[in-house]
């Protein structure tokens, strides 16, 4: 099998992973990587023994397919360049900064009959892809995502930088259009919002509650989802889902025992898994788990979030100042 030649359009934090991953796998030929910071993107380049472009649009004539993990405000810029140039496209979350651009890229891509996929990682967690077969009909759901503050990713707020995750993971297992959303929160340490919550109400009366923060003093990732006789529960950094339902014996008070199931997938890796699912769909042009339709309704629904957060905080505001 012939490998498929690829790169890497900035090799930052997350980029040095896509870097490793793709120098680790059999089937690809890890062309080079890209990054205007060139002493760093030169440690990278030389760990994963690949070519180092100080131009990311020299390297484009030398691959089938790129990752694109550059700050978001460029993503428009640089996977419109790649889909030009014939270049599938695997483009790290949020998609763009605007809907108008993620018209754009969807267009694009079709036009030039491109692959367009969309890095949700966690759609990859293995434990996510475990709870698809003990779901019948979800009725709420509930998630939080509780960050370290870290100084990184601090050019978009944290609903385009954590909560879009949740809002994904949401919209794929409610499959529902929003009735009504009801957010709240905050800035803190920045000047855009660091802490937040929505509830989402679905036409299906589904319910979600989603909480994000990036000020805590440790990391927590959770989802429930509830539905009739059972829920289950996921734990995205443990990679582990927990099963409980209703039994059909009862205790002593009359109540249904529980049937408690806890699976752990710590051996798997989303990140790999995810760019092996990259690979497969450029290779035999197959649709993305989450292609640039499903990266632009995530990204509709987070952005309709922030407008009602400024919204509610030009009314605060003008409360405080009478």
């Amino acid at each position: 099998m012939t490998k498929l030649r690829v790169g890497v359009i900035g090799v930052g934090y997350l980029g040095k992973f896509h870097a490793q991953k793709y120098r680790a796998n059999p089937e690809v030929d890890l062309v080079g990587v890209a990054d205007p910071n060139l002493a760093y993107a030169a440690e990278v380049a030389a760990a994963c023994q690949t070519t180092l472009f100080a131009d990311y649009r020299e390297l484009l004539p030398n691959v089938d397919a790129v990752s694109v993990v550059v700050p978001t405000s460029l993503h428009y810029e640089v996977a419109s360049a790649c889909l030009e140039a014939g270049v599938d496209v695997m483009l790290e979350k949020p998609m763009t900064t605007t809907l108008a651009e993620a018209d754009a890229l969807i267009a694009l891509a079709e036009q030039k009959q491109c692959i367009l996929q969309v890095g949700h990682i966690e759609q990859y967690n293995p434990a996510v892809l475990a709870m698809a077969e003990h779901l019948t009909q979800p009725l709420f759901i509930e998630s939080h995502r509780i960050h370290v503050f870290k100084p990184r990713g601090l050019d978009v707020d944290v609903v385009l930088d954590l909560m879009i995750h949740d809002i994904d993971i949401v919209l794929s297992l409610v499959k529902s259009p929003i009735a009504s959303m009801h957010p709240v929160g905050m800035p803190v340490f920045t000047q855009t919002t660091d802490i937040a919550n929505v509830r989402l109400i679905f036409e299906n009366g589904c319910t979600a509650n989603l909480t994000v923060s990036r000020i805590s003093r440790e990391n927590i990732r959770r989802l429930r989802v509830f539905q009739p006789n059972s829920f289950v529960a996921v734990d995205y950094g443990k990679k582990e889902i927990t099963v409980i339902r209703a039994g059909k014996e009862m205790d002593a008070n009359g109540m249904p025992q529980e049937e408690v199931v806890t699976s752990c997938y710590l051996h798997q890796d989303a990140l790999e898994m995810e760019l092996k699912d990259f690979i497969k769909n450029v290779r035999h042009r197959t649709q993305p788990k989450v292609s640039g339709r499903e990266g632009r309704l995530a990204l509709a629904v987070a952005q309709e979030i922030m407008v009602r957060l400024k919204e509610h905080a030009d009314i605060h505001r003008h409360l405080l100042n009478g």
